[in-house]
């Protein structure tokens, strides 16, 4: 079992604590996410400390303000660290205004050419401009391996799974009132699934209310399996398998 997308450096509870609960789950790896220089600096000194820990390092979009030339270069060194295995989480975020639109898709299309130039993943955030998102991954992303985090776009699952990006399904699925987001998880294939907590936000049902935390992504996988015919062995080894194509941990 995996978590493909969580935050460490945000979580109360220190990183040992964080990690030995979920090694006491079953979870095996976790992807630990930047948002900012300082944030993906946190996710790379985990990384170093924990075996079964990895970062990814970006500036997310609501971050975005002031992304220049020098934030590119910052981005650039961390992105080569031999722990860091995808770039972001970045994107387009229109449903808040901490960051213009131009600094948002200046962010990310330096982001896209970051994952190409170094050869790794590409984590996407989207809210609220799902239309432009996709538009510029589809005229810039070419030859990118996409993983939409969180993902959000069930009427637009078709579309994302033609383009052969990995979709990565939270807590919120587990919710009563995300029935169109559980239907597009009980069809989307096996070999295109991803499951993350984003701790400590979205904490999965019956858990829901608290703060997540990564042990939590085994709620979240046996909701899944259950939704979708299959047993919790049976898509935990598929995500496995899927995580390590897609983010290149071993």
């Amino acid at each position: 079992m995996i978590d493909s997308h969580t935050h460490l450096s945000l979580c109360e509870e220190p990183d040992d604590q964080l990690v030995r609960e979920a090694r006491e789950a079953g979870v095996t790896r976790i992807l630990t996410v930047g948002t900012d220089e300082r944030s993906s600096r946190e996710a790379l000194a985990a990384a170093a400390i924990y075996p079964d820990v990895y970062a990814a390092v970006g500036r997310h979009p609501n971050s975005a303000s002031g992304f220049d030339a020098r934030s590119l270069d910052e981005l650039g060194e961390l992105a080569r660290d031999e722990r860091c295995r995808a770039i972001g989480e970045t994107g387009l975020d229109f449903y808040r205004d901490h960051a213009s639109a131009e600094d948002q898709r200046r962010a990310f299309s330096a982001q896209i050419e970051l994952a190409r130039e170094v050869g790794k993943a590409l984590v996407i955030h989207t809210r609220s401009a799902d239309e432009e998102t996709l538009e510029i991954l589809r005229r810039e992303g070419d030859g990118v391996t996409v993983l939409l985090h969180c993902f959000s776009m069930a009427d637009r699952l078709d579309e994302c799974l033609e383009r052969g990006y990995t979709i990565s399904f939270a807590g919120n699925v587990t919710y009563k009132s995300a029935a169109d987001l559980q239907a597009a998880a009980a069809r989307a294939p096996q070999d295109s699934l991803l499951v993350e907590t984003d701790a400590p936000y979205l904490t999965p049902v019956p858990n829901r209310g608290k703060p997540n935390r990564p042990a939590l992504v085994a709620d979240t996988l046996v909701f899944l399996a259950d939704l979708r015919g299959e047993t919790p062995e049976e898509l935990s080894a598929a995500v496995e398998r899927n995580a390590a194509r897609v983010l290149g941990w071993q």
